[in-house]
């Protein structure tokens, strides 16, 4: 039996919350969605959410305090034995890992909202919508470079903008739509049907048919 893929995932986390696509990378692996093991997960938060989780579904946890140096990444990755490093709500920049096998989710549209997280995501995009610069949010996936959201982007599912929508109302529903496609999206990834060679954009391969723009839908 050929062996599974193993992912290191990386979720910040907040003090109570936080880890939600961690524990669904979880749960999907074990369901068979995602064809792959997750080895563990890292935080930067000793006691928080995240840490929580990881307790409840038996997955190793790792307190990655920093300095977030390439070393300091390098080391927690050979200890992990992890081939791919999934990043779902880490907020520290990412240095010194092999950048065909590191990729992020990000919670709104890609580049417009570069170098943004959490809630200030959600604020931008209302921002864009009120100068009606912008009618949809979106949900991006992209390889990971020495630089926030610079790496190339292989996903983007957008989401439609409501009049009445505030930044939670928002967040929540674009977290309905990164809950649904992440697994499918990262199985993908470390089956090696979408790739890069980590230098060249140009370089980045999708399946046959796979088509990165898909269109809005109202529900994930």
């Amino acid at each position: 039996m050929t062996a599974q893929p193993k992912i290191l995932v990386f979720a910040s986390g907040s003090a109570t919350g936080g880890g939600s696509g961690f524990e669904n990378l979880v749960r999907c692996s074990r369901a068979g969605v995602l064809r792959a093991e997750i080895v563990g997960v890292v935080s930067s938060r000793e006691m928080g959410g995240v840490r929580q989780r990881a307790d409840r579904l038996g997955v190793p946890f790792v307190y990655f305090a920093g300095p977030w140096d390439a070393s300091r990444y390098q080391q927690i990755a050979r200890d992990s034995g992890a081939g791919f490093f999934a990043l779902s709500g880490w907020l520290k920049l990412v240095l010194g890992l092999d950048p065909r096998f590191t990729f992020n989710i990000h919670p709104g549209p890609l580049p417009e909202t570069e170098g943004l997280y959490s809630h200030f995501v959600h604020e931008a995009a209302l921002a864009a919508f009120g100068r009606d610069k912008n009618t949809r949010s979106a949900v991006c996936m992209h390889f990971v470079t020495p630089k926030y959201d610079d790496g190339p982007i292989f996903f983007r599912k957008e989401v439609k903008i409501w009049t009445n929508d505030s930044p939670d109302t928002l967040g929540a529903r674009v977290n309905e739509f990164e809950l649904c496609w992440q697994p499918i999206i990262t199985n993908l990834v470390v089956q090696r049907e979408i790739r890069w060679d980590g230098r060249d954009p140009d370089s980045l391969r999708f399946p046959i048919g796979y088509r990165i723009l898909r269109e809005y839908d109202e529900h994930p």
